[in-house]
């Protein structure tokens, strides 16, 4: 029972019962990992990729999964269309977005047989990045 404005005792309404709904989460705070998945995929020169999984063997830590939701979480202010399914297929939802900036730096595409972009090529397009020493990373391609 609520008490009403008059002091009188008044059935509870359904909504006074209901929880109230729960606030906006914001995503989690950037963390370590987050950041270095961020600096590898700002450090992929134009006309380049690497894979999810590119990334986390770069790193030495994590999956492409852990990258992926690095990226979905925090990736729009760096160039997220340079880091990419292993398979060289657009990022669903985001292909038109991301078959412009391909086209506009020159990435290796692979076409379908009316000649517009189908995936990428990953054999050309992938990047297997630079050491902390400046030497070359070698990733193993999947």
């Amino acid at each position: 029972m609520a008490r009403s404005q008059k002091g009188t005792t008044r059935p509870v309404t359904r909504s006074e019962m209901a929880p109230s709904p729960p606030e906006e989460s914001s995503p989690p705070e950037l963390g370590d990992y987050a950041s270095r998945v961020l600096d590898v995929a700002e450090s992929i020169p134009p006309g380049r990729v690497m894979a999810y999984g590119d990334v986390a063997e770069y790193l030495g830590e994590g999956g492409p999964r852990q990258v992926g939701r690095v990226m979905s979480l925090w990736g729009g202010g760096v160039p997220w269309w340079r880091v990419v399914h292993s398979d060289g297929s657009f990022l669903a939802g985001h292909e038109r977005e991301a078959v412009r900036h391909y086209r506009a730096e020159g990435t290796p595409m692979r076409l379908d047989a009316d000649g517009r972009p189908a995936k990428l090529n990953m054999r050309l397009a992938r990047w297997s990045g630079l050491s902390p020493d400046g030497t070359e990373h070698r990733i193993t391609p999947s």
